[in-house]
């Protein structure tokens, strides 16, 4: 039987992302922490989203060009200098 999601559940589900990126007052990052370390089924979740960011993180970059770089940059300079 699933257990029912209480409310530190839901602040630490809803903060998650917030979490994750470090978005979160020291305060609230360290309540949430504490909530996951007594929590597993929050904990699983925590990870799944943390591993999922990272592969992302990892399978998602674009490499740009060397001659788009020196267009962007040259075009920086130039605003610059107006």
């Amino acid at each position: 039987m699933e257990r029912p999601v209480v409310e530190p559940c839901q602040e630490a589900i809803a903060t998650l992302y917030s979490f994750l990126d470090g978005e979160l007052t020291p305060d609230m990052r360290e309540r949430i922490q504490h909530h996951l370390d007594d929590c597993a089924p929050c904990l699983s979740k925590f990870d799944f989203e943390s591993e999922l960011k990272a592969v992302i993180a990892r399978k998602c970059r674009d490499e740009v060009p060397e001659a788009l770089k020196l267009r962007v940059a040259q075009a920086l300079h130039a605003e610059d200098g107006s």
